[in-house]
């Protein structure tokens, strides 16, 4: 299945990078052991304090760990598992392909090419996801699906070649009304668990997340997440995606 619209593509350390500069402000980086409130201030690990606390630490997030999970823990059913690499390659098809529930997956894989303008080297982005729970019912595990993908990529002549190193990842899909601020102290994208149901697309909601997060400090206003799609496919694309299912 390969997308059918023009496709808009960024590397995540470009991005974040970008998103630093341009907010130029000072930045730390520490590991955070231990979260309190003293007064009317969050205390990190008695080093740093503020009125405000946003927890944007992605399934691991200390902020969610502390103050979050006890009172609205994530339900097991929407945990997804990912193996994913991206590395410098120079891929001949610009195309973005998806292969949805290939060999009893219960989730998709992906070859994601990103040109660099530039003149600097061009990126593959290579993935995997299921569903967690889906995979431990039949007895599966995802680098089986992984090393099918490989195979895949190689007889289509996608990538040849490559020493793989995928990483593996852990989030999950957005459940019904998860609990995303607590007096002063907020979360944000996989904090939360906002990946779309149908996509299992994690970035756009947690930009979107994250800059609602930011409205309500700075406006003194409600940190409201409903208007956060909770899917990623148009309808027409989404029969596409449903077409193509049934068909394979």
């Amino acid at each position: 299945f390969r997308l059918p619209t023009r496709q808009y593509a960024i590397r995540r350390i470009e991005f974040d990078h970008w998103l630093l500069q341009r907010a130029g402000i000072p930045v730390q980086q520490h590991r955070v052991e231990s979260i309190q409130r003293q007064a009317k201030r969050y205390v990190v690990d008695g080093a740093y304090s503020a009125q405000y606390l946003v927890g944007a630490g992605g399934t691991r997030c200390p902020v969610y760990r502390s103050l979050f999970r006890e009172a609205s823990p994530r339900a097991a059913k929407s945990l997804i598992v990912t193996l994913e690499t991206e590395f410098p390659y120079p891929y001949t098809d610009p195309r973005c392909q998806l292969w949805f529930m290939e060999h009893g997956l219960s989730g998709y894989s992906w070859y994601v090419p990103k040109n660099n303008p530039q003149g600097q080297p061009s990126y593959l982005n290579v993935g995997i996801g299921g569903n967690a729970e889906g995979l431990r019912a039949n007895g599966d595990r995802l680098k089986r699906h992984w090393a099918l993908l490989v195979d895949n990529l190689e007889r289509l002549g996608l990538v040849r070649g490559h020493e793989w190193r995928p990483r593996g990842h852990t989030y999950y899909l957005r459940q019904a009304q998860p609990e995303v601020r607590r007096d002063n102290a907020l979360i944000a994208g996989d904090a939360v668990g906002l990946a779309t149901r149908d996509m299992g697309e994690g970035i756009g909601p947690a930009i979107r997340s994250g800059l609602l997060a930011a409205d309500a400090i700075l406006d003194d206003t409600d940190y409201d997440i409903r208007a956060i799609p909770k899917v990623s496919l148009l309808p027409s694309l989404r029969r596409l995606v449903d077409a193509y299912r049934k068909r394979f």
